[in-house]
């Protein structure tokens, strides 16, 4: 019988029962003839029995259920260009390509004539696509960190270093899909839980299951994590090198907001992400993405594209993403309003002084994808000699190292 009451049915029916059961139970809260009480309690037990097993069978249905929504993308922004990537629009450009006047050399000739990588060891150790930093790369790495954070910092962001193993209901929740095929997402096996592919998921959740003080938003985070992701089906050349790896360092905006406020935070963390950028003398393009290449949550996504001259080629440093409430209705983390207008002097406690909850929206955008900015640091900023020239920004959190110079032998 239960297999065949459809979804809905088997709610009604879940409710009836649990009404039949209270009553039951209320009926014999008083005193009663012995015969009168044990059939009340055949009733009671029967009822239980058929809650259990409706109830279990609901839990099953209402799990596909959630995961046949997660599966479905976000609606997208009017002004998104619509097509495939190729239908992406460039919206700023900074700089320019610098003219070398000396052969250029890839980031990975100029971190092995100085030292800064070692591939090799790594893929004996964990495999293809890994790498350990050397000598001053580390110095780079922990460079890069501390001064988008800082920067980032100034602007009203809480800092946070985040778990970087969460639930897998939770990288689903976010817009992630965990199981699926070619996924990006490391599983634990027997286990619940995956390695993070990016601190969006464990920040995402912090406010999990939670009604947000509308005097608290917008609520911003910067967070630094290590990420790790599977990169399935990436291959050949333009993924070589730090450009395409399993596990790297980076530091993540994150907004919580009210949702008539989302666009003007997109705005804000591109520009975030643009000023950084330029403050250390990349070129860049941003690009409005078309939809076609949006992600499942991203309701306008834009990217930011540097200039990669060992490469010889724009590659993504970042993405500043505007998810609007498809995270928050997945993670159940809402607001409630400030009413318009104070209640009157003569209201009582609690009556009309706030009005219904409301999903926040949810935004992230990237501050310094580590092996990325190495990359442009090296290849753009390389000279004749082979040395580095290290961007003024920089400078402060590596010691006040100026240049990178190759190692004598």
């Amino acid at each position: 019988m239960v297999a065949t009451i459809p979804n809905y049915d088997r709610w009604q029916e879940v409710e009836r029962l649990r009404a039949e059961r209270n009553a039951v139970a209320n009926k014999m809260k008083g005193k009663l003839e012995p015969s009168v009480r044990q059939a009340l309690v055949e009733e009671g037990k029967n009822l239980k029995e058929g809650l259990i097993a409706l109830e279990e069978d609901l839990v099953q249905l209402t799990d596909k259920l959630q995961l046949e929504a997660q599966s479905i993308p976000n609606t997208t922004h009017p002004d998104a260009p619509v097509g495939g990537e190729e239908s992406s629009v460039v919206r700023k450009e900074v700089g320019s390509q610098r003219n070398f006047n000396f052969t250029i050399r890839d980031h990975l000739q100029l971190g092995k004539e100085l030292d800064l990588f070692d591939f090799d060891a790594a893929a004996e150790v964990s495999g293809s696509k890994f790498y350990y930093l050397k000598n001053e790369a580390v110095l780079l790495e922990m460079a890069l960190v501390n001064w988008a954070i800082t920067e980032v910092s100034k602007k009203g962001f809480t800092p946070l270093i985040t778990p970087e193993i969460v639930r897998s209901s939770v990288v689903e929740k976010c817009g992630f899909q965990p199981r699926a095929q070619n996924t990006q997402v490391y599983s634990i096996d027997n286990s619940d839980q995956c390695l993070i592919g990016t601190a969006e998921i464990p920040v995402g959740g912090i406010h999990m299951d939670s009604i947000l003080p509308d005097s608290d938003l917008p609520r911003k985070y910067v967070a630094y994590s290590h990420c790790f992701r599977t990169e399935a089906g990436a291959a050949g050349a333009a993924t070589r090198g730090l450009y395409r790896v399993h596990q790297f360092s980076k530091v993540e905006m994150f907004v919580f907001c009210r949702p008539e406020e989302s666009d003007k935070c997109h705005e804000e963390l591109i520009t975030i992400e643009e000023e950084l950028y330029a403050s250390l003398g990349l070129h860049f393009k941003t690009l409005d993405m078309a939809t076609g290449d949006l992600g499942a949550p991203a309701y306008r996504k834009f990217d930011i594209e540097a200039w990669m001259p060992g490469l010889d080629r724009y590659g993504e440093i970042s993405s500043a993403s505007n998810c609007t409430d498809y995270q928050s209705r997945r993670l159940g983390i809402r607001f409630r309003p400030s009413p318009a207008d104070p209640p009157p002097a003569n209201a009582k406690k609690g009556k009309g002084s706030s009005g219904p909850t409301q999903f926040v929206h949810t935004l992230n955008a990237t501050a310094v994808a580590v092996p990325r900015l190495i990359i442009c640091i090296l290849e753009n900023f390389q000279q004749e000699d082979g040395t580095v020239v290290i961007p003024e920004p920089l400078r402060p959190f590596m010691g006040g190292l100026e240049v990178l110079s190759p190692k004598t032998k």
